[in-house]
């Protein structure tokens, strides 16, 4: 968006300002910043929701509890910044990212998860995120997440750079496990930290027959044969918390 002012000569001539986006729009237009935080634990929403109010003044926080809500709140209103947890009932986080970047390309999307960023990280920012920043960090980390991705950055931190910058040196030596789609992946690791096929499906909402048929894919693609081998390798490579 450019920013027209105009000038204080008597011909009042019209002059043209750098561009500004995101939150430094905001503030110089004094505007409110819209958010949709989407995440189903209400205690969490709160708490998120007072440090936003506290630190970014002029902001209005929407709620979203699960996939649908987050999709239907963005169809139908207009938001500056969505904050994306990854786990959520029904279809995951990273499920609804990818839907969010087709449906709204150029509405910025944090991811905010208790997931270390070795393990989705990742595969958020290639889904199109742009950021990611774990539920621990502190809330002057997560205040400065915001203000580059409103100003049409992406975030990631110096370790999560470095393992992307790994990742381009290298893609010959990648892990079993990143050649796991998304729902693979996260199936994978709920195997790997011992939950049975059953506890699996109630949990994602999904029948036992899907989530065998992932668990199927999951062993072909990792040339693995039993949940005990994935298990074996979920803990050696720090995948489980």
């Amino acid at each position: 968006m450019l920013l027209c002012i105009r000038s204080s000569q008597p011909e009042g001539a019209t002059v043209q300002v750098r561009p500004l986006t995101g939150l430094m729009l905001a503030w110089k237009l004094k505007l409110v910043i819209r958010v949709l935080i989407a995440d189903d634990h209400a205690i969490f929403q709160r708490g998120l929701r007072e440090i936003l109010v506290r630190s970014l003044k002029d902001v209005i926080c929407g709620a979203a509890e699960n996939a649908h809500q987050v999709l239907t709140q963005v169809q139908t209103e207009n938001w500056d910044l969505v904050i994306l947890d990854i786990t959520m009932p029904g279809r995951s986080g990273l499920d609804v990212l990818d839907d969010l970047v087709r449906v709204k390309p150029k509405l910025p999307v944090l991811v905010l998860s208790m997931h270390p960023e070795d393990h989705y990280g990742m595969r958020a920012l290639k889904a199109g995120a742009a950021g990611y920043v774990m539920k621990g960090s502190t809330p002057e980390e997560l205040i400065k997440a915001i203000h580059k991705v409103l100003g049409g950055g992406r975030y990631v931190t110096p370790a999560l750079a470095e393992k992307l910058a790994v990742n381009l040196r290298g893609h010959n030596e990648r892990a079993a496990h990143e050649a796991l789609s998304d729902r693979e992946f996260e199936i994978f690791r709920m195997i790997g930290s011992g939950k049975t096929v059953g506890q699996i499906a109630a949990e994602l909402h999904l029948s036992i027959t899907t989530v065998s048929t992932y668990r199927a894919r999951i062993l072909e693609k990792m040339n693995i044969a039993t949940n005990s081998d994935i298990i074996r390798y979920a803990l050696h490579n720090h995948l489980v918390d």
